[in-house]
């Protein structure tokens, strides 16, 4: 006669095989949030670098000569710097540039809104955003630094982003009141 006794042996079978399915959905959800992790910290991690890129090189390049003019026999009265942008920059706000001129003995620095600074727009528009094809003529009064002949002088130009462009020049050995020379 045959008893009727519950057999369990098709049962472990099938529950090895969904304890398997379970592991195997845990692993790809969480591989899922590793790689969304790995995903958002690599975007980070470039921005990072865009903007350390940004801010370690210069947005302004000289572009031409440094023109120096003689305030006296023993001075110079100003000096202008032609400024455009490096390449690959992007628009600097011209307003917001400060402009530190230094000596041995002196250092001040100017806004775009100090009496010492003029700013000319010699090409391109005349907005106060400088874009690429566009250059400023930039003059700075710099009688109250005194600078004689044969001194060095820098002139570190500032945007309110990016790394800061020193100009260093030596003004000339002999000096006329009213004369231009271009400084190196």
């Amino acid at each position: 006669m045959n008893s009727l006794k519950p057999n369990d042996e098709g049962f472990t079978g099938l529950e090895a095989a969904i304890v398997l399915i379970a592991f195997v959905v845990v692993a790809a959800v969480f591989s899922y949030v590793v790689l969304g992790a790995g995903f958002f910290t690599t975007q980070k991690s470039q921005e990072t670098v865009h903007t350390a890129v940004g801010q370690a090189s210069s947005a302004l390049e000289v572009s031409g000569n440094v023109i120096a003019k003689a305030s006296s026999t023993s001075a110079l009265g100003t000096v202008a710097i032609y400024l455009q942008l490096s390449a690959g920059g992007t628009g600097v706000d011209m307003t917001k540039v400060t402009y530190t001129v230094s000596t041995t003995d002196f250092l001040k620095t100017y806004t775009d809104s100090d009496t010492q600074i003029t700013r000319d727009r010699v090409q391109g528009d005349d907005s106060d955003l400088l874009n690429s094809l566009q250059m400023d003529k930039i003059t700075i009064d710099v009688r109250d630094a005194t600078i004689g002949k044969n001194e060095r002088f820098t002139i570190e130009v500032k945007p309110d982003k990016g790394a800061a462009l020193p100009v260093s020049r030596v003004a000339p050995a002999a000096l006329i009141r009213n004369q231009v020379y271009e400084v190196y």
